[in-house]
């Protein structure tokens, strides 16, 4: 297993909010976290960062290479509302810090799987030998309206309400987290980002340079980024990438 990350505040922004961190637990196992913050001055900075420090924590201390698969669910699901317990917390302490909240996309891939937890709009793809493909769905006000068939998934990608996140992780005391797990066989590739990538990338675009850049998970995510820049970067770009080599 391969894991390589990068985040960038993007052609706009003057600051991060997006947080991310990932590694080896083995050479048969792997891990991604990819946050995107919200909350502005008011602390989306601290509820990504807090996040990912909290996940991470819990994977690193919680996963076994014999977990079975209700196994690796629990551990995912659980570091991600506790990471929601440990963001409202603080929220609730530091004043200034109120309303802050982050999305969280968790990749854990081992035993040929790949797990896959998430809260918000943030991002996981899956590329195999039978395509690419988006394996979240998004927690949004967009993602419902074409879920009832009232827009397109293109004309999501520029509709004006697009930012609205109806499930988020840190701004209320409890959340509901989803969860689901893929077969994940040598060759294959997981991305995690932030909506700074994917909404200003096409997911022909994400597959064209997850197979041109297969071998180099580093060169992708930069590859990656600088097309969104390029594309306007609005928003802070975050990618995670986990290869099964």
């Amino acid at each position: 297993m391969k894991v390589d990350f990068e985040t960038d505040v993007g052609a706009v922004r003057s600051s991060n909010q997006d947080a991310c961190d990932g590694g080896v637990f083995s050479q048969q196992s792997a891990w991604a976290v990819v946050c995107d913050g919200m909350g502005g001055a008011r602390g989306g900075n601290v509820a990504s960062a807090v996040a990912v420090e909290h996940i991470k924590e819990k994977l690193l201390g919680g996963f076994r290479e014999d977990l079975p698969q209700e196994g690796l669910r629990d551990l995912l699901v659980q570091a991600v509302t506790g990471a929601n317990d440990a963001v409202y917390q603080l929220a609730q302490e530091r004043e200034e810090l109120r309303g802050m909240g982050t999305t969280a996309v968790v990749l854990v891939a081992t035993q040929g799987r790949l797990h896959v937890a998430h809260v918000g709009d943030s991002r996981a793809y899956l590329k195999n030998g039978e395509g690419f493909r988006q394996v979240t769905m998004d927690h949004s006000y967009v993602q419902d309206l074409v879920n009832f068939g009232q827009i397109t998934k293109e004309e999501a990608r520029v509709h004006p309400r697009r930012n609205i996140i109806t499930r988020v992780l840190g701004v209320h005391p409890t959340v509901e987290c989803d969860y689901d797990h893929f077969d994940f066989a040598p060759g294959d590739a997981a991305l995690a980002c932030s909506d700074g990538l994917s909404g200003y990338t096409e997911d022909s675009v994400l597959d064209h340079y997850l197979e041109e850049y297969r071998e180099d998970g580093q060169a992708l995510a930069k590859q990656l980024i600088q097309y969104a820049v390029d594309k306007g970067g609005s928003d802070n770009i975050t990618v995670a990438i986990v290869r099964n080599d």
